[in-house]
């Protein structure tokens, strides 16, 4: 669903894991940190969300 190679993924989670935002396993990601998660996020991240939620206002 990502469109990215395995072992990407796998390094990417690996760092998140050895940050303490995640909880990673094959097939599994429980996240640890949320609020950290979300600040290790690229910027676009919050724009996105904020797009997001405007655009589910009630009108």
């Amino acid at each position: 669903m990502l469109g990215v190679h395995r072992p990407t993924v796998t390094i990417a989670a690996r760092m998140l894991q050895q940050a303490g935002l995640i909880r990673y396993s094959r097939d599994h990601i429980e996240v640890i940190d949320r609020p950290g998660l979300e600040a290790a996020a690229c910027p676009c991240y919050r724009l996105i969300t904020d797009q997001y939620a405007r655009l589910l206002e009630p009108t």
